[in-house]
């Protein structure tokens, strides 16, 4: 018999007994979506953090106080140990350095009206949009002048925006209430897209204000962290020994700071991102593995109930390699169905996740996965395909 007239028997058999082939592709739908789900979860993640950085620049560094461990375990000497002044003094430090800018924050409500949402204050000077990576929408953002001036004007993030006024309405010229203080909006900016979670985590639910007015507000007055870009990506290394050079000046250790790259925050946050990624995609598996079992199952009981059958196809001419390669293929044909409806599955939960996170369904995750099924297939339908073959089609012929 030919391999096509061998697949349609396959076909007919898996459809006679439609409720136990679903219920025996289960097991494989289950992984193969997980599978999509959580490596597109993963991708996404990264394409997102990897977007960000490279819209920051690969000449800017970041200054964090205390000492950041990447090992695990939390900063040690979280509380700054420089202030602005030294910020300011830092970007006057001359080649490679161009310019610096620090900035504090804190979670805070935001009310205008009856109206309220809990968001961030975050505190910057006027060159905040060379390093932030945002733009503006509407309106201006506030200049050197309304820095030092403390002027009580602010520039909001679009969730702000929509949550206290709504899409289409006019928030420019508004004035918001932060912790009793009224500012007035002077910008509202462009909406960005892959927060995690949709919470406070960007630019969507921050209140920009110049820096000596949020200082006021929240009490702060040391920086959270501060940026210093370089002329060229070159500068980089350069910049950061000046940097460490000052700080010894002031007697601060290495675990009072740290300096980070860009490139080298990036290239940590994607590998813990690819470990976490594979790891859940590994418990994920373990569904293809259980559903490999099933088909396997299945499989020796539909040889059992099937032993005349085999013994009448024998009778009438059918070789060892026609039961062998209709039961294989029968197996086969269940995994790369279950592998198929669980790509399915997965591709659909992933683009409605993207609503939420950034999400990215790859080609090779889903030849992976689809690829995977049909093994498991092979492998769980191998030990039944042979036995079915080895039965004496006499014996097979006398089974009740």
């Amino acid at each position: 018999m030919d391999t096509v007239e061998l697949l349609r028997m396959a076909v007919t058999a898996i459809r006679t007994n439609k409720t136990r082939s679903v219920l025996t592709t289960l097991g494989i739908i289950i992984g193969v979506a997980a599978v999509i789900l959580l490596v597109s979860i993963g991708t996404g993640l990264q394409r997102f953090v990897t977007k960000e950085f490279e819209a920051l620049g690969s000449n800017v560094l970041l200054v964090s106080p205390g000492r950041v461990n990447f090992g695990g375990g939390p900063p040690q000497n979280v509380e700054a140990k420089f202030d602005f002044a030294d910020v300011t003094r830092i970007g006057e430090l001359g080649y490679p350095i161009t310019k610096a800018a620090g900035m504090i924050s804190k979670g805070a409500t935001v009310k205008y009206r009856a109206k309220s949402y809990y968001g961030n204050v975050a505190g910057v000077s006027e060159d905040y949009l060379d390093f932030g990576n945002v733009k503006i929408a509407e309106g201006i953002f506030f200049s050197k002048n309304a820095v030092e001036r403390r002027q009580s004007i602010a520039v909001i993030g679009n969730k702000i925006y929509t949550e206290l006024f709504g899409e289409g309405r006019v928030a420019l010229g508004k004035s918001i209430d932060i912790a009793g203080e009224e500012v007035k909006i002077v910008g509202v900016l462009e909406k960005k897209g892959g927060g995690i979670g949709g919470g406070a985590q960007d630019e969507n639910s921050y209140v920009f204000l110049p820096v000596t007015t949020a200082s006021k507000i929240t009490g702060i007055k040391k920086p959270a962290a501060f940026m210093v870009r370089t002329e060229t990506p070159e500068g980089t290394a350069l910049a950061a020994r000046k940097i460490e050079q000052y700080f010894d000046r002031k007697g601060l250790t290495e675990d009072d700071h740290t300096i980070l790259e860009p490139k080298e925050l990036l290239e940590t946050i994607n590998s813990f991102l690819g470990v976490v990624t594979g790891a859940l995609s590994g418990i994920a598996a373990i569904s293809l593995l259980v559903g490999g079992i099933g088909i396997a199952n299945i499989m020796l009981v539909s040889v059992t109930e099937r032993t005349r059958e085999i013994g009448l196809r024998k009778a009438v001419g059918a070789t060892r390699r026609d039961i062998l390669l209709q039961f294989l293929l029968e197996a086969v044909v269940l995994s790369i169905l279950g592998g198929g409806i669980g790509v399915a599955i997965g591709g659909g939960g992933a683009m409605l996740l993207k609503q939420f996170i950034e999400t990215a369904v790859t080609p090779g995750a889903v030849a992976l996965a689809f690829g995977v099924s049909a093994g498991v297939g092979i492998v769980a339908g191998l030990a039944p395909a042979v036995r079915a073959s080895r039965l004496d089609p006499i014996t097979a012929l006398r089974y009740e």
